[in-house]
């Protein structure tokens, strides 16, 4: 019962849309721009960098306080928190991606999936996603690729610290605990599925690349 609760209260964190909050303070709906997406990216791009900044920053900060309230609530719960953590963090990426008030037209869960690793609370996780987004994103100046990577990373460094013990996961809740950071990953490379095409085929905009090329 606790795992269905912490979904229910990541997804309603997840409803924070700060883009489109912030888009419509500036009397615009950022969906209907650009990308069409709700996201840091799509926002910076339309209104600039503080604007991209701050969503950014609501984004991921949404999830690492769902699961700071989880974690208060759940605190005496017999449950491991690993995992009721690992359930809020999908909810707020499922609130973010799929916001029913919206039309389920939300962001791509890039920056509240990066939140949801900060509030994981374990540093090197925490590192290793920082440094992949960063130097992979500035090697190939394409942002899509740097946050697939993250993504892609976070599962599979996920899976070597839960064998080696370095997560302190047991039995069936590291198997419930794997599964569930390969559907937080899974769910970038699917609302990133456009971006995918445009990589394959070389027409996916690099950083400070102009629309028309």
């Amino acid at each position: 019962m606790e795992r269905i609760w912490c979904i229910l209260i990541g997804y309603v964190f997840g409803l924070f849309q700060t883009g489109y909050i912030y888009g419509k303070l500036n009397h615009i709906d950022i969906r209907d721009y650009g990308s069409g997406n709700a996201g840091t990216t799509n926002t910076m791009r339309l209104l600039g960098k503080k604007a991209g900044i701050i969503t950014y920053l609501g984004d991921s900060f949404k999830a690492v306080f769902a699961i700071i309230a989880v974690y208060f609530i759940f605190r005496n719960s017999p449950e491991s928190m690993m995992i009721l953590k690992l359930y809020t963090g999908l909810g707020v990426i499922l609130g973010h991606n799929f916001p029913f008030y919206m039309k389920f037209r939300g962001g791509k869960g890039i920056a509240a999936t990066s939140g949801v690793i900060a509030g994981l609370g374990d540093w090197r996780l925490i590192l290793l996603a920082l440094f992949t987004f960063a130097i992979v994103t500035v090697i190939s100046k394409y942002v899509s690729l740097g946050s697939l990577c993250m993504a892609a990373g976070f599962f599979a460094e996920f899976v070597i610290f839960s064998f080696t013990g370095m997560i302190k996961l047991n039995g069936t809740d590291m198997i419930e605990g794997i599964l569930i950071a390969f559907i937080i990953s899974a769910l970038a490379f699917i609302k990133h599925h456009g971006n995918i095409v445009r990589l394959i085929n070389g027409t996916e905009r690099k950083i400070g690349q102009p629309k028309s090329e």
